[in-house]
């Protein structure tokens, strides 16, 4: 170990008991000499095309999101997921314990999804949708929120909010009640809004929805 190995000093003293407490923000801590640089948080949003996986590799060679970022981009992992017949707003970061208070279901963060469906939606589909039902495998499972977009001559869009989402939750659903879902579409996560940024593309959030994020997740705390 390298502190036990006398390799490790801070504030220029050479510390040998791993046990020592350090403060990571103000502490200056030098392996062999060398200053350790405090990581940068990167918090980013993608717009997922449909076919992608969220996945660091696959072994069916299908293409990753990782493939969707730049070359020189440090290293972050999906926050949550969404699957491969999925599209729209994945977030990625290196911060670690942000991640975590963003999938918990006691920030209260509403997922918000655009689902094209082979069927012409109705006040009963709805009513259905919210009040939820056993799917085939037994899970009880229902939305928050539901309601029609736009509805065609064979097909609708619907609406859907999902306060805690399970696995292919929607997909479930809708294909226990023998329904074809033909696109599905995050568009929002909280207030974030997945707005007009292109399909495959990726860019930073803004400080200003980095706090609108955290604000969300205090509030939703709070109403517990």
């Amino acid at each position: 170990m390298l502190i036990r190995a006398g390799r490790v000093s801070v504030d220029g003293r050479r510390r040998g008991d791993p046990e020592t407490p350090v403060r990571l923000a103000k502490d200056r801590i030098e392996v062999d000499g060398n200053l350790l640089q405090a990581r940068n948080k990167l918090y980013l949003m993608l717009n997922k095309p449909r076919g992608v996986v969220t996945t660091a590799s696959d072994e069916k060679g299908r293409q990753t999101v990782y493939a969707l970022l730049p070359e020189n981009c440090a290293w972050v992992a999906p926050v949550g997921r969404l699957d491969k017949a999925s599209e729209g707003l994945l977030l990625l970061t290196n911060d670690s314990e942000w991640s975590a208070r963003v999938q918990s279901p006691g920030t209260h963060l509403d997922k918000t999804y655009h689902v094209q469906i082979g069927v012409v939606a109705n006040n009963a589909l709805i009513g259905k949708l919210q009040r939820g039902f056993p799917v085939s495998d037994g899970e009880f499972l229902h939305v928050k929120h539901a309601c029609a977009l736009r509805t065609g001559e064979k097909n609708s869009w619907l609406v859907i909010g999902l306060e805690e989402g399970r696995n292919r939750h929607i997909r479930r659903m809708l294909k226990a009640l023998d329904i074809e879902v033909l696109r599905l579409i995050r568009i929002a996560i909280g207030p974030l809004q997945l707005g007009q940024l292109a399909k495959g593309s990726v860019r930073p959030l803004t400080a200003q929805e980095k706090k609108m994020l955290d604000h969300a997740m205090r509030q939703g705390r709070t109403a517990d």
